[in-house]
C-alpha cells in the first residue's frame, strides 16, 4: 500500500529525492511522513507533512536540509534530501497517518508503513 523508491549510494553533500507511492485508502486525508532507521537505533522521525500541504515539520538534525512535499492529485509523497552526510545513512520509511490526528512525530501516530529504501552516504 505504500511503496518506496529512490535510495542508493551518495556521496556526503550530495542528495537524493526518495519518493513514496501510495494507494488513495492510504493516503487520502491522512498526513504523510518520512521516518529512517539505522543499523542498532530506533526508528526516528524525519519529517511530516499535513494533508493540505501547508504545513510540515522536520526533526533538527535535517532542518534546512531535507524537504518533504506531497502530490495529492498522484497519491506521492517526497523527500528531498540536499547536503547529505554519513550520519543520514539509514533506512527511510515513508508512513501514513492515523487519519484521527492531525500529524505525529512519534511512529505509533502512523497506521501504514512502506518497506523502506536504503540511504547511503559515503564520507
Amino acid at each position: 500500500q505504500l511503496q518506496a523508491s529512490g535510495g542508493g549510494l551518495v556521496q556526503a553533500g550530495g542528495s537524493l529525492r526518495l519518493s513514496c507511492a501510495a494507494s488513495e485508502r492510504t493516503f487520502s486525508r491522512r498526513y504523510m511522513a518520512w521516518f529512517r532507521q539505522a543499523p542498532g537505533n530506533e526508528r526516528e522521525f524525519v519529517a511530516t507533512i499535513k494533508w493540505s500541504g501547508g504545513t510540515t515539520y522536520y526533526a533538527d538534525s535535517v532542518k534546512g536540509r531535507f524537504f518533504i512535499s506531497r502530490d495529492n492529485a498522484n497519491n506521492a509523497v517526497y523527500l528531498q534530501m540536499n547536503s547529505l552526510k554519513p550520519e543520514d545513512t539509514a533506512v527511510y520509511y515513508c508512513a501514513a497517518g492515523n487519519s484521527i490526528m492531525s500529524t505525529s512525530t512519534t511512529p505509533r501516530g502512523y497506521s501504514y508503513w512502506g518497506q523502506g529504501t536504503q540511504v547511503t552516504v559515503s564520507s
